[in-house]
Parts: C-alpha cells; sequence; structure tokens
C-alpha cells in the first residue's frame, strides 16, 4: 500500500496515497524529444489542455524548454513567451492545478503568479539558487529530481558506483535546502530522474530500488513516459513506445509511487484506476 501525504501547493493540497494521480506533459517547445512542435502554438496548447483534462489527468505539466540529451539551454525570455500565455489562458478554466517545468526562478514567478500552483525543477535546486525563495514566498509545491550534469551533457558518461545511494544523497541535500530556505515539509515530492544521466543499467536499477526512495519521508514522482529506456529495451522509436510506457507506469503504481508524470493521459489513467482498485479492493 502507498504511503498518504497531504501535499501543499499554492492555494490548496493534493491527497496523494489513496490513489495514483497522473501528471499530463505539456512541451510548448520546438524540441522536446518526444512531442516537440506539436503544441508550440498557443492555442493548439491550450486545446491538449481541456483533452488532458477530459482524458482524467490530476495535474498538467507545461515546459517551455526541452531537457532532451545535448540540449541547449532555452533563453529566459523565450521560456516566458511560450509558457506565459498558456498559462494565463487555461489556469482560470481548469479544475485541476497547472505545473511548471522549469529551473528557472523567474519562470516559476511569472508562471505562479499567471496562476500555476506548482514548480517542477529537473536540478533540484541546483541550477538557480533563487529558486526556493520564489517557492517558499509562493508556498507552491515543488518538485525535486535528480540529474547528474546537465541536459546537455547528462548522457555524455553517466557512472555511479551506487545509483540509488547516489539519487538520495543528491536529493537529501535538495530537500534540506528546501526546508532551510522556508520551504514547508509538506509541499516537496521527490523524483528520481529517470533518463536523466543514467544509462539503461542505472534506469533498470531505479525502477527495482524505487522503494528504497521512501527513506526520504517524502511523496514519490516517476516519469518513465516513452523514454530512451523503453526504446532500448524494445528496440523502438519514440512513437511506439506507448504500451512499454504502460509497463513502467504499471510497475511504479505496485512500487507504491504517487503520482506518474506522462504524455498518454487516457491509457494511463486506465491503467493506474485498475491496479489502484485492485490494490485497494475498490
Amino acid at each position: 500500500m502507498k504511503k498518504h501525504f497531504r501535499f501543499r501547493i499554492k492555494g490548496g493540497e493534493l491527497e496523494l496515497g489513496k490513489r495514483t494521480l497522473v501528471m499530463g506533459v505539456l512541451n510548448v517547445t520546438p524540441d522536446s524529444f518526444s512531442d516537440g512542435g506539436l503544441y508550440l502554438d498557443k492555442q493548439l496548447a491550450i486545446e491538449r489542455a481541456f483533452e488532458m483534462v477530459e482524458e482524467g489527468a490530476d495535474i498538467i505539466d507545461i515546459g517551455g524548454e526541452s531537457t532532451r540529451p545535448f540540449s541547449d539551454p532555452t533563453s529566459l525570455e523565450e521560456e516566458l513567451r511560450r509558457v506565459i500565455p498558456v498559462i494565463e489562458a487555461i489556469a482560470p478554466k481548469i479544475p485541476i492545478p497547472i505545473s511548471i517545468d522549469t529551473y528557472k526562478a523567474r519562470v516559476a514567478y511569472e508562471a505562479l503568479q499567471a496562476g500555476a500552483k506548482i514548480v517542477n525543477d529537473i536540478s533540484g535546486l541546483r541550477f538557480d539558487p533563487e529558486l526556493a525563495k520564489v517557492i517558499s514566498e509562493s508556498g507552491a509545491g515543488l518538485i525535486l529530481m535528480h540529474i547528474k550534469g546537465t541536459p546537455k551533457t547528462m548522457q555524455l558518461d553517466p557512472q555511479y558506483d551506487d545509483v540509488i545511494v547516489e539519487i538520495k544523497a543528491y536529493l537529501k541535500e535538495s530537500i534540506d535546502k528546501a526546508e532551510s530556505e522556508g520551504v514547508h515539509p509538506d509541499s516537496i515530492v521527490i523524483d528520481p530522474g529517470i533518463g536523466f544521466g543514467k544509462r539503461l543499467n542505472h534506469n533498470l536499477e531505479i525502477f527495482r530500488r524505487l522503494k528504497e526512495l521512501e527513506e526520504l519521508g517524502k511523496p514519490i514522482l516517476v516519469g518513465p513516459s516513452r523514454k530512451s529506456f523503453i526504446g532500448e529495451i524494445l528496440g523502438v522509436p519514440v512513437s511506439d513506445r506507448l504500451y512499454g510506457t504502460l509497463g513502467a507506469v504499471a510497475y511504479c503504481v505496485l512500487k507504491g509511487v504517487h503520482i506518474v508524470r506522462v504524455h498518454d493521459v487516457r491509457a494511463t489513467r486506465h491503467v493506474v484506476d485498475v491496479i489502484d482498485a485492485i490494490e485497494s479492493g475498490f
């Protein structure tokens, strides 16, 4: 059974543990590894957000900078130009919270002003020293992810003596930094960062040992959607990784993960609802 938490976000909270939450990915970028360019147009992005709500998403995670392997950073101005109009358009009209996928304090601040409730930081507070203050002052939820290096360098030659031990140490430092700067302990979720500076064997070991992350005392999010480890296992391109993703999602649910971050919301919703019903006795 999952551990239960109350995840504090800006203006409210989410109950975690009663059922698995589905975070829908909305990349407003030209170059994300899976859906780059599909929702760069503002109207298409807005339509996709409403569609994900209908498909059963619990959170929509909006990102304006690709963090695929070997990608270059996006300028602050361009990232703001991509995400803020979309958040402003959908935040007053959808019944679920919006997460902003950024490590930049200024983007996080503007997104929270525009209506976002959560900040999803791939760097675990390593890339922008001002981000924790933005979270603390706004009362937003914070997702802390592990990454080895930067998106530009993370897949060059990632090495670990013990991948889970190193991830736990990294995330413990992130948690301590956040809480020391005033982020409420109940406002933090952790993410081991599947594919962010990991080889196939590292990713598989993370899945097998997910329960060890519970030692950090925080809810757990995992984002397996369409990742390269699925392509390596199955020998299929990004466009053909739905079933592999659903297999990984099912494993996460059985391991007690609280939130799964995916592109394919409807299919994922069906999978997690069935497993949750079996586990809980409906």
